[in-house]
């Protein structure tokens, strides 16, 4: 009796694969993600449990274990995903990467302001950019993020975020709607009171 074995079927191609908001996707080594609807973040996390966004990324992104160094590294659903597994060899380009250069010099530029509320007004211009949907009234961001998932981004409290999210919209920057959206509004220049 002769017994053959299979080679493992690591990549199909084919077949999206659907994930559940807060769920996390299976780290491979040698897979990257293509996403296909829906909204990921990269994180890692410090010894004393602190988390750190590495990036934000939607339709059309390809993110996975093979371009980052981070250890650990994490893909958790902000929404529900529909992604689909690629081999790293035979999809992994020049443009993947600068995609991901981009959003780092991003997100290190964002981190780098000294007061939260001026880390958190570029935060939302730059999902408003990247992921929202233009509206009469402004940029709607159409997500489910919630004051944590902020303060995880840019690294406070979930209490500051929710204070500086009343103050943006006393001041008619924002406008806060059920399920966690929000309008941006157009502003031409936005600066510090002292």
């Amino acid at each position: 009796m002769t017994i053959v074995s299979l080679p493992p079927r690591n990549f199909d191609e084919k077949t999206p694969q659907i994930f559940s908001r807060r769920s996390h996707f299976p780290n491979r080594s040698n897979g990257l993600w293509k996403i296909e609807a829906g909204l990921v973040r990269t994180v890692t996390w410090l010894e004393d449990a602190t988390i750190i966004t590495l990036g934000l990324w939607g339709p059309g992104d390809t993110i996975g274990q093979p371009i980052s160094k981070s250890d650990p590294f994490q893909i958790e659903c902000l929404t529900q995903v529909k992604a689909t597994l690629l081999s790293a060899e035979l999809y992994l380009n020049r443009d993947i990467l600068l995609e991901h250069i981009q959003q780092l010099e991003n997100f290190m530029i964002m981190r780098s302001y000294k007061k939260v509320d001026f880390m958190l007004y570029k935060l939302l211009n730059w999902l408003a950019k990247k992921f929202g949907s233009e509206v009469e009234q402004g940029h709607l961001i159409d997500m489910n993020l919630t004051h944590q998932d902020l303060a995880e981004i840019i690294g406070t409290s979930r209490v500051t975020i929710t204070r500086t999210l009343g103050v943006f919209e006393q001041q008619g920057l924002i406008e806060r709607l059920p399920l966690h959206r929000t309008i941006v509004r157009p502003s031409e220049v936005w600066h510090y009171e002292i």
